[in-house]
């Protein structure tokens, strides 16, 4: 397997996760039914994949042959205000030899941490192959909110204003983002700028918001 070249663009979010975070809390589920997390590096990303590594004798490896499937999030920023979140979730497979060697020696501080070859051979390289995340920034002031997806179809939740809407107002006077477009009836929410916290529809007396998987 050879990595598709990646576009490098500093908006793609899987390669903002492998060259501007790295670092990720992972999580996955064990023989339970329970999540597990761990941190985990990224280590390089394509157009349509993201790549990292474990060891064959680690629980996570186990778990990650047994569901074939991860959730993540990587955050980067000085601090709550200042930062952006990506999160991910997506099926898993193993990547193949050539491509942990490729991680190996872009990632070199692995031969620190695995010497010799011969502790090399634990070693196994993943992908994430298929999956939908998440971007976003509080940085940006109203917030910026978006959903992706890679090989898959996307599949979005938002909160919409329906037919039943009557332009009271209230919607508006709950939004701590500011979000509600008012230039028709009804209202439409701009979901780029939506935290997603429901006070639009706890207030709506018309029960004209809500929540729509597409």
């Amino acid at each position: 397997m050879e990595l598709r070249k990646s576009s490098g663009n500093s908006e793609n979010p899987l390669y903002r996760l492998s060259e501007e975070i790295h670092t990720v809390i992972a999580a996955t589920i064990d023989e339970e039914g329970l999540p597990v997390t761990c941190a985990i590096d990224i280590m390089d990303s394509d157009s349509d994949s993201l790549y990292f590594l474990t060891a064959r004798g680690k629980g996570f490896y186990h778990r990650l042959k047994e569901r074939h499937f991860i959730a993540l999030t990587g955050i980067k920023g000085n601090n709550t205000m200042s930062s952006i979140a990506i999160s991910i979730r997506g099926k898993t497979e193993e990547a193949g030899d050539d491509i942990l060697q490729h991680l190996l020696e872009k990632n070199s501080y692995m031969y620190k941490i695995y010497p010799t070859e011969e502790l090399r051979k634990a070693l196994v390289a993943f992908r994430i192959h298929e999956g939908s995340g998440e971007f976003f920034d509080l940085s940006t002031k109203p917030i910026t909110r978006k959903a992706f997806s890679f090989c898959m179809k996307e599949k979005t939740e938002e909160r919409v204003i329906t037919e039943s809407c009557t332009g009271c107002g209230k919607c508006i006077e709950a939004c701590p983002q500011s979000c509600i477009i008012t230039n028709t009836l009804p209202f439409s929410i701009k979901t780029e700028n939506c935290l997603f916290c429901g006070r639009c529809e706890e207030v709506c007396p018309e029960k004209a918001v809500v929540r729509r998987k597409s």
